[in-house]
């Protein structure tokens, strides 16, 4: 079993501040993305603490619960890399992908090929990728949110 404590000390100093804009994307949807309420939340990745609270849905997923405002250095690392994910292959090929879970949320899924995204963001989701994928467990997170995406992705065309 990974020392997950660590591996997400690890995983906060690589994403640090950045955000996918050099700017606050919020100010553009309102922070959408931040407006919580009992139903929604973000996902935990394995082993990983919120100090949100945590709701556990039917399939046994984790949500972290945000109540519209938080920490922002404790928010969960979905929180961090939004709208963005660490996509895999079968072969635990990292690339990163826009969540297109997020498309009715967030305003920069819907105008992506209008933006220009920080490099050293979209760089560092990928390192955070690379080092999740080896452990098992998070592997496993990482397909199945993949393939979430990449459903939706073809749903939505």
């Amino acid at each position: 079993m990974a020392n997950y404590e660590k591996l997400y000390e690890k995983i906060n100093e690589i994403i640090g501040d950045l955000t996918p804009l050099k700017a606050d994307c919020g100010v553009l949807c309102g922070h959408a993305c931040c407006k919580g309420d009992e139903n929604t939340g973000m996902r935990l990745f394995p082993g990983e603490i919120s100090n949100l609270k945590v709701k556990e849905t039917e399939d046994g997923t984790l949500l972290a619960v945000c109540e519209g405002r938080c920490n922002r250095n404790e928010r969960p690392l979905s929180c961090k890399i939004f709208p963005f994910f660490p996509c895999v292959d079968g072969d635990k090929k990292v690339y990163v992908e826009l969540d297109m879970r997020a498309k009715r949320l967030c305003p920069l899924v819907e105008h992506a090929d209008e933006i220009r995204f920080d490099p050293r963001f979209l760089r560092a989701v990928e390192r955070v990728g690379k080092i999740l994928v080896k452990d098992e467990k998070c592997f496993e997170f990482l397909m199945k949110n993949t393939e979430e995406i990449d459903m939706f992705g073809a749903l939505l065309g």
